[in-house]
Parts: C-alpha cells; sequence; structure tokens
C-alpha cells in the first residue's frame, strides 16, 4: 500500500552524510527541511546539492524546503551561562543591558522593540513557556517583572507575549539574504517564520521571485496575530505550517487540537498545503521507537487530512533518524487504512472558474465511484494534481511530467507521487497509450485494471487540461 501522507525531514549533523541520507530516502523521506536558523550559506548550498545528487541516485525526487529564520525575539547570554528563577522573585528584560553578561537580576534582549511592545499587566512566556513572567511596569527599557513560573534559564531563550502582540516584521534583513540563497538553491518551497498577515506571505514572494527563485511560500502559523487573519494569511499562502511550538505558547497548550484542525480544514478547503509540525516524535531524538502518544498525534494529524508531517530534531540531531522517518511511515501507512481517511465533500456544491480545475474534480468523483485503480495526470506545473490532491481517496494520483522542478513540487501533495514522463506527441491515442504503459512498467496497473487519464490538447502549455479518459489496460486505445 502507497503512503499518501508526505514526510518532511530536517537535515543537521546527524543526517548530512550520503549514508544517512540514503537510509532515510529508503525509509520514506520525500521532502528535506534546510533550517536557515543554523549555519551558513555555503552549508546550506552543499547540503541541497548533497540530497539531490542522492535523489538522483535513488531514483526518487525528493523536494528541499528551506526555512527562513524570521525575527530572533530572544534574552541574550548569561554571564555563567544560566540561572535557576524562583517564583516571586524580580527579574528584568534590559535592552540596553550588556548581552553577554547576564545575572540572576537582570538580562539583555535581541528584540530592541520590546520594551514598546508590552505594559503592565502582559504575561511574557520564556523558552517554550518553561518560564513565565508578569510584567509589573517598564521604565527607559526595563521590562521589570515578575517571575510567576520560576525555572532554569539559559543563554539565547525565546521571548513570547501570551496572546501574541509582538510587531517584530516577519521578514528579517538576514532572511532578505537567505532568500537569495534560496533562489540560488533553486528551493522548492520557501518557509517564512511568525507571518502575521498576507502582506507578509506576498513580500516574502515578491523577493523570493526578484532573486530568482521559483519555490513556493509556506506560511508557518505561530503567532495569535496569524490564527486571527487565517484565512488571508491562507488564501496568500502555497503551503502553510502548523507550527505547534511557538503558536502553543502564544495561544496556549489546550488550545492547539482545535487550531490544528482548523487551519487543516481550511486549507484543504482552499486548494492549499497542509504541514503538521514540531515534537511529532520527538522522543526518538534518544529513543529508537516513538511514545504511544507520539504515533497517536502523527495519526491523528493523517486523520484530520494533512498533507505532510514533519520530523525536526529527531533527523537533524537526533540518534536515530532513518529509524525516525521509518516509524513515520509506519504510523501514516495504518491511518490512511482507516475509511475517515478515504472520505471527502471537498467542493462538492461548488461551481468551478477553470476548465482544469473541473477536470481534476471530475476525474477524482469518477475514480471513486468507478473503482478506478490510478490516475494519470499529465502535467506541466503540477495544479491538476494538486486539485486532485483535496479529494481524499485511497486511489494514488501519478503526476507525469517531464519538469524536474514539477516532479520535486509535488513531493509535497498528499497522495501525489511523481513520475518523469517525457511526450511530444499530439496524437491523444499514442499519448495514453504510453501513459499507461509508464504504469504498468512500474507495477501500478496491469490488465484489466480500469485507470482515469487526464491531460490537455496541447502538449507544453500550463493550465491547459481539459480532458479526462477512462481506459482498461489492455484493450486497444482509440483516438479521441
Amino acid at each position: 500500500m502507497l503512503r499518501r501522507t508526505k514526510i518532511v525531514a530536517t537535515l543537521g549533523p546527524a543526517s548530512e552524510s550520503k549514508a544517512v541520507i540514503d537510509d532515510m530516502i529508503e525509509a520514506g523521506l520525500d521532502v528535506v527541511r534546510l533550517n536557515f536558523s543554523h549555519g551558513n550559506a555555503e552549508d546550506h548550498i552543499a547540503r541541497a546539492a548533497l540530497v539531490r545528487e542522492r535523489a538522483a541516485v535513488n531514483g526518487r525526487p525528493i523536494g528541499v524546503l528551506v526555512d527562513l529564520q524570521g525575527p530572533k525575539i530572544r534574552i541574550d547570554r548569561f554571564k555563567d551561562g544560566k540561572i535557576e528563577l524562583v517564583e516571586g522573585e524580580q527579574f528584568v528584560l534590559d535592552i540596553h543591558h550588556d548581552p553577554l553578561n547576564g545575572t540572576q537580576e537582570r538580562v539583555g534582549v535581541t528584540y530592541k522593540k520590546l520594551a514598546d511592545d508590552v505594559s503592565r499587566g502582559d504575561t511574557l512566556l520564556l523558552d517554550d513557556g518553561r518560564v513565565t513572567l508578569w510584567v509589573e511596569e517598564v521604565v527607559d527599557g526595563e521590562v521589570r517583572c515578575q517571575v510567576v513560573l520560576g525555572g532554569a534559564l539559559s543563554n539565547n531563550k525565546g521571548i513570547n507575549r501570551q496572546g501574541g502582540g509582538l510587531s517584530a516584521d516577519a521578514i528579517t534583513q538576514k532572511d532578505r539574504e537567505d532568500i537569495k540563497t534560496a533562489a540560488k538553491i533553486q528551493a522548492d518551497y520557501v518557509a517564512i517564520s511568525f507571518p502575521r498577515c498576507a502582506a507578509d506571505v506576498n513580500l516574502a514572494r515578491q523577493l523570493l521571485r526578484e532573486a530568482g527563485g521559483h519555490g513556493s511560500i509556506v506560511s508557518k502559523i505561530e503567532r495569535a496575530e496569524a490564527v486571527d487573519d487565517l484565512e488571508a494569511i491562507v488564501a496568500a499562502s502555497d503551503v502553510v505550517m502548523v507550527a505547534r511550538g511557538d503558536l502553543g505558547v502564544e495561544i496556549g497548550d489546550a488550545e492547539l487540537p482545535a487550531v490544528q484542525k482548523k487551519i487543516i480544514k481550511m486549507a484543504r478547503s482552499m486548494d492549499t498545503i497542509a504541514i503538521t509540525a514540531t515534537q511529532m516524535m520527538e522522543s526518538m531524538i534518544e529513543s529508537p521507537i516513538p511514545t504511544r502518544a507520539e504515533v497517536f498525534d502523527v495519526a491523528n494529524a493523517v486523520l484530520d487530512g494533512t498533507d505532510a508531517v514533519m520530523l525536526s530534531a529527531e533527523t537533524a540531531a537526533g540518534k536515530y533518524p532513518a529509524k525516525a522517518v521509518a516509524a513515520m511511515d509506519r504510523v501514516c501507512r495504518r491511518a490512511e487504512h482507516q475509511p475517515l481517511a478515504k472520505v471527502s465533500d471537498h467542493r462538492i456544491n461548488t461551481q468551478f472558474e477553470r476548465v482544469d480545475e473541473a477536470i481534476a474534480m471530475a476525474t477524482m468523483y469518477t475514480a471513486n465511484h468507478v473503482g478506478v485503480k490510478a490516475i494519470a495526470a499529465l502535467t506541466e506545473s503540477g495544479s491538476t494534481p494538486l486539485w486532485m490532491s483535496r479529494i481524499s481517496s485511497g486511489i494514488p494520483i501519478y503526476a507525469l511530467t517531464p519538469h524536474i522542478k514539477t516532479q520535486q513540487k509535488v513531493t509535497l501533495f498528499r497522495g501525489v507521487y511523481p513520475v518523469k514522463f517525457e511526450i511530444s506527441t499530439t496524437d491523444h491515442a499514442l499519448a495514453n497509450k504510453k501513459a499507461v504503459a509508464e504504469l504498468v512498467h512500474r507495477g501500478v496497473v496491469r490488465d484489466g485494471d480500469l485507470v482515469i487519464i487526464a491531460k490537455g490538447d496541447l502538449v507544453g502549455c500550463g493550465g491547459g487540461t481539459n480532458a479526462m479518459k477512462i481506459v482498461r489496460v489492455g484493450d486497444m486505445v482509440e483516438p479521441q
């Protein structure tokens, strides 16, 4: 049984060798994430080149996702590396303090507008909520707080304001330079951190295009403001990521499950890809097997309809990167076997504005009601298989395309499998025969199976899908 949900895995020190990348590809890797919060441009360029080399060797297109760092809203460093805060104590976040010499009483901050963004009564959460501060007053750049939840606090930990409201720009100067690197890599996906509104998404796309990049834009939903403006952000994005770390800190962990379901449902309804991320199998940083809670978490994301699930430190720094991918693969397959994962009423009452979109929807409706074994979508840009992938179904969708960029792009689409397919003929009968022959060659279908072929009249014309044909393998395919 093919796995429909895609697996994104982060590269890092534990997974940047040829052998480990090969093992991860064999285990089921679909897309690699390059985390631009660490390393330099040369590191990322080399990693992307290595991934593409190993993908070619293994005969499988692998997508590349660049994850921009975004604004650094963090404390600075402590003179002794860390301190221990106690409930009821006073503690100051001081924008003027020496960035290398934090003390038990105060520490500097990287985000110099913090004092302008907060006021008495605000709650600040440090280190993903492990330390909680209540703001008593703000005086001359000093945010004077009382410790509500104490504990160890070490260098460079993140700061969140409960309920959101920090005004840091989503696209920093570092991000602008990193976007140029993403374009040089020809990244298939570029993720922006902490977008607040659709304008942030549009700016990232503009900067990427100006730099010569072709990739799709991923919006990481991790601010409370992003949840408030969710529909506009989803509409402006190609992909949304449920980034549950910072998001959980800002809106509260108890709110996360419902918000995750809302984001995934909205993304699917608006023909946008959804990735579910953060701590999905975090125990596998140290353990060769996931916890039962992690298994349930991944399975529930699959049942929610997420296109992809993501591994972070599990593969970047963990002891068992390939086993983490294999575990995620195993859980996704079993979850997809449930009837709930194959039910869809997507756009059943919608009037379509484009012919190619109407063909995609008609293909899936027909496939789900006729007993089709496979769908062959001859595609230039990948749009037709994207629309098809919005319909929950157990029927595999093969994106047949000559373009390597389209092959890499569809690696993130749920239930879509890239196939390199060269076709130059305008003879529809011959094109149909070649498409079916390709699926037979891959062992996907055999004599007697039904296949739906979706394609356009004009070869090499994007957005031109205007025909759907049902064929039976082994029968002569007559001209249309």
